[in-house]
């Protein structure tokens, strides 16, 4: 028993220290050095005594955290379009409800202070909690962007973001020369009391509301994304030297002579990845995977990298890049630009001709592509026969890479959907554009097989490093590192999945669990049907988020027991922040430094998962701008389209050729009286029983278009 309580004791005092966090039993028994068989069974008896007790707290999947949790708490602030509140509190397994008359000053993406509610008998542990904002310890904005209207003698401004609940009263004298009508961008000096409207004034025109340019404009202001980098990042890119000093050339291993290759979009510019085969005598392949260097010239704690750590990640509008770092840097310097010395991260992986990994090697290297190919030209190599003769001697040579290149990758594919990697087939547009930076077309990208062949040779170099981390035995405590995870879905998402899908004669097994490989069925079954975008969708809706985490707990989604991103410095920030700790790893960690990554890691993370959700919407804001600026130039043509969503007030349709989304009001279908059906996904007729469902297969006219919403209303044909 003296085991017990000592374990008991250890236990209590590990998780008072982390009150808003839950931990596993093997993340409990390492943090506080259990060490053999016996003491973990002791250990999970201390564990099932104190939740007997109610001295701890055993959330779903097996999680213990400490039970006390406090009356206030802090987190982010998040809004529902109808004003909801839900605060995000790290280590609370819900988030917090707030009633908009609990808001206060409190907008979408402020951090705040909650003061919980008491919490009722009957409900659960684990149960949301109701709270009411007492502080707003940080403002998630300081400016506003939306359109300048007047009443009377009042100016102010009604924001873009309907999350942003609230107009914002702007002075005359600060006006700063802008009119009624326009779209503008506002700081905001005061917040008011309670729930006043908060004070500003204008610090840039965009335009009018529905020009294409003022429009991206907006999105570019309303994600707070800029071009223009800092003075000190400028004094520092100025000292970065454009060629590289022979004693780095000297120090690292020498690939200028090996036949690489980069593989990129046609209008890349930034191109941070190569790749090299070679046939070894034994009958195995010596792939290489080679990555710019960027943290040779990007040191921690410069103000580069300061930067690069708030921007997160480069953000990829459909005219338009906001690089996460400055183009001499992504475009010139770090760029693997073809017949050009370039310093690079190189993965070497020795593989079986059914592309096992046999062994590996992580080195400092310094290339120099002998070819930049475009997808299409890839694909092109690719679909041409390997014996067909070439017009020289050097085509013959690529042709016969990218022919072995894409048997490789097309078993490495393989082997990755039998273990339970889910493929998503989600379709994306492209614009061409006019003269004047209008969309005139909108293209479906089509994925080729060069593309999965670059994306099979990333995926493996990503699995390499985090394994070569993870699982490192070599000491006795676990290397602090940053990984890309991906939890199991919410078994009650999955099973709305299941019922969805069943409504179309699909069926999502789940005798097994819910497991990778079911979901993976599911949309093997549905690839190529007229439904394949919906369910991909709502698939996609039914599945965590992938984030950056200093602890690891595998990829649900990609079926890895370790993962992380390393492929990508360019362009995403915890790439290059592995590149610097697998460099130091090597030469040796100290402990104050382990103790330096332990703090810093978390951070790192976390500011790196919310930068990409911001890119998401961001990216997606302004391709819906480019769709609904298309569509502007064919109100009442007509289109085909699969219904999309289904509601109580009418059903979204999403074009076939262009993907663009619109929706059809119930009040624009007059010929009948529609009841919205919720178990069915659909809207039926009451008097004739038509019914239009989810998956539909449709054919519109374009009645509306409203570039100041983002909105596009269809009628029926």
């Amino acid at each position: 028993m003296k085991h017990v309580d000592q374990l008991t004791t250890k236990v209590l005092d590990f998780l008072a220290q982390y009150p808003n966090q839950s931990f596993k039993v093997k993340e409990i028994s390492r943090r506080i050095g259990v060490r053999t068989d016996e003491a973990y069974q002791l250990l999970k008896e201390a564990l099932r005594t104190l939740e007997d007790n109610r001295q701890v707290k055993r959330a779903n999947k097996g999680y213990y955290s400490h039970l006390d949790i406090p009356q206030t708490v802090q987190g982010v602030l998040e809004l529902s379009k109808q004003g909801l509140g839900f605060v995000t509190v790290d280590g609370m397994e819900r988030d917090v409800f707030v009633a908009p008359r609990y808001l206060g000053t409190a907008v979408h993406g402020d951090t705040v202070e909650v003061a919980l509610f008491a919490q009722g008998k009957k409900k659960d542990i684990g149960a949301r909690r109701d709270g009411e904002i007492v502080r707003v310890i940080k403002r998630g904005r300081a400016s506003v962007v939306g359109t300048l209207e007047r009443m009377r003698k009042i100016f102010f401004v009604i924001p873009d973001d309907r999350k942003f609940s609230t107009n914002v009263i702007i002075p005359v004298d600060q006006l700063q020369g802008a009119k009624e009508g326009e779209k503008v961008v506002v700081e905001i000096d005061s917040w008011g009391r309670n729930r006043p409207s908060p004070q500003g004034r204008v610090v840039e025109i965009l335009g009018m509301p529905g020009e294409v340019g003022a429009e991206i404009k907006a999105v570019m202001r309303e994600f707070q994304l800029t071009e223009r980098f800092p003075d000190e990042v400028q004094t520092e890119l100025h000292a970065i030297p454009l060629s590289i000093p022979e004693e780095e050339i000297r120090r690292r291993l020498d690939l200028r002579d090996t036949f690489c290759i980069t593989i990129d979009p046609e209008d890349a510019k930034d191109f941070d990845d190569a790749v090299s085969l070679e046939l070894l005598p034994d009958g195995h392949y010596k792939l290489g995977v080679h990555i710019a260097d960027v943290s040779y010239y990007v040191k921690e704690g410069t103000a580069l990298d300061n930067e690069a750590l708030r921007r997160g990640t480069s953000v990829y509008l459909p005219n338009n890049v906001i690089p996460m770092l400055p183009e001499t840097l992504s475009n010139v310097v770090c760029s693997l630009k073809p017949n050009e010395d370039r310093l690079a991260f190189s993965v070497f992986m020795i593989l079986t001709p059914r592309c096992a990994v046999k062994s590996y090697e992580i080195v400092e290297t310094v290339l120099r592509s002998h070819r930049r190919l475009t997808y299409e030209q890839a694909e092109a190599m690719i679909e041409t026969s390997a014996d067909a003769s070439p017009k020289k001697e050097a085509d013959s040579v690529l042709r016969h890479m990218l022919h072995e290149m894409h048997r490789l990758s097309s078993i490495l594919t393989k082997k990755r959907l039998r273990q339970g990697s889910i493929d998503f087939e989600t379709a994306e547009a492209k614009f061409r554009f006019d003269a004047e930076g209008k969309p005139i077309e909108v293209i479906k990208k089509a994925r080729l097989d060069s593309h999965r062949l670059i994306e099979e040779f990333m995926l493996l170099a990503n699995q390499v490093v985090a394994r070569h981390i993870g699982l490192d035995k070599k000491e006795d405590h676990v290397k602090p590192f940053l990984y890309r995870v991906h939890a199991t879905p919410d078994p009650d998402r999955i099973k709305e999945l299941s019922l969805f899908v069943s409504q179309f004669g699909y069926k999502l097994d789940l005798s097994g669990g819910i497991t990778s490989k079911a979901l993976q069925r599911l949309l093997t079954q549905v690839r190529g049907s007229e439904v394949e975008n919906v369910i991909n969708e709502v698939a996609l809706r039914s599945m965590a988020k992938a984030i950056y985490t200093d602890r690891n707990i595998g990829h649900y989604g990609l079926a890895f027991d370790y993962y992380s991103h390393f492929t990508s410095p360019i362009r995403r920030y915890p790439d290059l922040v592995i590149h610097r700790i697998l460099k130091e790893y090597h030469h040796g960690v100290g402990l104050e430094r382990r103790r330096n990554l332990v703090e810093r890691l978390p951070m790192i993370a976390q500011q790196s998962s919310q930068r990409e959700r911001v890119a998401m919407e961001a990216e997606r804001a302004a391709i819906k701008v480019m769709k609904v600026e298309f569509l502007k130039q064919h109100v009442g043509d007509e289109f085909t389209g699969v219904i999309s969503g289904v509601a109580h007030y009418g059903i979204f349709v999403e074009l076939t050729e262009s993907l663009a989304e619109g929706m059809i009001h119930v009040r624009d279908m007059d010929d009948d009286y529609y009841v919205y059906d919720e178990q069915k996904y659909a809207l039926i007729g009451r008097h004739h029983e038509k019914r239009y469902r989810l998956g539909d297969v449709v054919r519109v006219k374009v009645l509306r278009v409203s570039p100041e919403e983002r909105e596009i209303d269809f009628m029926l044909i």
